[in-house]
C-alpha cells in the first residue's frame, strides 16, 4: 500500500503562510492558525506542501488503508481559504446558517474572506468539529 503524502513535514508554518502573495488571504491564515491553535491548545504544524493542522489523529478505512491527519487544519488554496472541519452534525448545521458567506462539504468549510464571516461563530464551529473528531478517534 501506498504511503500517504500529506503527514506532518518539519516544515515552518510562519515561512509558509508569509509566502502567501496577497496580503488579505496572508492576514486571513495568520487569524485562522490563532484562532484554531487557541481551540486546539495545539501548535500549527505544516502537513504535506500547503496544509496547515493541528493535532493529530489516525484512521482506519475498512480497506486496510491507514493514517494520520490534523483533527483540523486549513489551507490557501487559489478559490478559497480551506478549513479543514466536520460540518455535518446538526449542531454544526445551526452554526453555518449564522456564520456568514461560505459554502461546505461534510467535512471541509470554504471561505473567500474572513471579513464575509462572523468569527465567534467560526470559533464554535472549530471547537465543535475537534469535539466530534475526538470522540470519533479517541485514540488521538
Amino acid at each position: 500500500m501506498a504511503e500517504p503524502k500529506t503527514k506532518p513535514t518539519g516544515k515552518s508554518v510562519d515561512k509558509f503562510i508569509n509566502s502567501i502573495k496577497e496580503d488579505g488571504r496572508r492576514e486571513d491564515c495568520f487569524a485562522v492558525a490563532r484562532l484554531m491553535e487557541e481551540v486546539t491548545g495545539f501548535k500549527p504544524q505544516m502537513w504535506g506542501e500547503s496544509i496547515v493542522g493541528f493535532d493529530s489523529y489516525h484512521y482506519k478505512y475498512a480497506s486496510g488503508q491507514e493514517a494520520d491527519w490534523p483533527v483540523t487544519g486549513f489551507s490557501p488554496r487559489k478559490q478559497n481559504l480551506t478549513l479543514y472541519i466536520m460540518t455535518g452534525a446538526e449542531k454544526q448545521q445551526e452554526l453555518l446558517k449564522k456564520l456568514g458567506k461560505h459554502t461546505s462539504t461534510n467535512s471541509c468549510l470554504y471561505l473567500k474572506r474572513l471579513d464575509d464571516i462572523h468569527l465567534p461563530t467560526l470559533k464554535k464551529l472549530v471547537r465543535e468539529s475537534v469535539k466530534i473528531t475526538k470522540k470519533r478517534h479517541p485514540s488521538s
